[in-house]
């Protein structure tokens, strides 16, 4: 026996296995799901998302959200999604023609506007699935994403999302879960925003 398969042995022997063995089945998931008022997910969500460097905004209603939006963009060239709750909202967003023009106009835009899936009070997660109404490179290439999301969109947690939609990509050809602005420490150890997505996030929640 070679020392490979030694090392290999001894490990089966500390967990109770044979060689040649089929694993057991994993359990089932187990989902905790607090019961939560939304104004203590509003509050969870803020604090999460502010700890991380993103902002927050509440409004009432549509016409609130479209002002909200128009303050963070500022004047910056900006590129939306065609998502209906933006249009709901009189953002404007435009399907592109093509994958090209699609890129083109993210990695020219200052600000990149989206919906969401759902937002996850417990850790200020954006939720994003990857649909023609909601391309990804609209929330990830511009250095700045400002989220529109309804409140009834407002999850507790992650384990709340999957009780309800088991299988979320079903439909989708991926799912993103954006905490915060993008950040890594990969540079001589020092915290950079910005290197891998937006280093600025902004989400505006629209209640009512």
């Amino acid at each position: 026996m070679d020392s490979r398969d030694a090392i290999f042995e001894r490990v089966r022997s500390a967990i109770g296995r044979k060689l040649g063995q089929k694993p057991l089945p994993p359990p089932e998931p187990l989902l905790r799901v607090s019961a939560k008022t939304v104004e203590q997910r509003l509050a969870r969500f803020r604090a999460a998302l502010e700890a991380l460097g993103g902002t927050v905004t509440l409004v009432p209603n549509f016409a609130s959200a479209r002002q909200a939006v128009e303050t963070l963009v500022d004047g910056q060239s900006f590129v939306a999604s065609p998502h209906p709750f933006l249009a709901q909202c009189g953002i404007a967003g435009m399907p592109y023609a093509n994958p090209e023009e699609l890129r083109n106009a993210c990695a020219t835009a200052g600000v990149g506007i989206t919906s969401a899936y759902c937002l996850l009070a417990q850790t200020g997660t954006i939720v994003l699935r990857a649909t023609p109404q909601e391309p990804r490179l609209i929330s990830l290439l511009p250095p700045v994403h400002i989220a529109v999301v309804p409140q009834d969109r407002l999850l507790t947690n992650l384990d709340e999302m999957l009780s309800m939609i088991p299988r979320p990509v079903d439909d989708s050809s991926a799912m993103v879960l954006v905490t915060g602005p993008s950040r890594t420490g990969d540079i001589e150890q020092f915290l950079v925003r910005g290197v891998h997505g937006p280093g600025h996030v902004h989400v505006v929640i629209v209640g009512g």
